[in-house]
């Protein structure tokens, strides 16, 4: 799996197909992403003594890691993501369309 927490990734299946966000959170274990502002569903909180206020709150709920491609902001396109050692000596990420090295966050 390729991506990783603070990528930019675009949604091609499901009810938000076409939106961009910014990945929360990575579960490798069950292979699901959390992205911001992707997914929203309501939760129905009751107050506590810590959270006074309760209410109907919105949040993200994590989708499939197969829903979700890397998008590029420099191509403005979606692209696959392969991984190469450089003369240096680090292993980095590159787009597969552009060639281009992906700077880790």
């Amino acid at each position: 799996m390729s991506i990783r927490k603070g990528d930019i990734v675009k949604v091609i299946t499901g009810k938000d197909k076409g939106k961009t966000g910014k990945v929360l959170s990575v579960n490798r274990r069950e292979g699901r992403v959390v992205v911001q502002g992707i997914n929203m569903v309501k939760r129905h909180k009751r107050p506590t003594q810590r959270q006074r206020e309760g209410g109907i709150i919105e949040k993200e709920a994590p989708i499939s890691i197969s829903n979700v491609m890397f998008y590029d902001e420099k191509s403005q396109t979606t692209t696959k993501l392969g991984h190469k050692v450089l003369e240096d000596g680090r292993k980095v990420r590159f787009s597969k369309k552009s060639g281009e090295v992906i700077e880790t966050t």
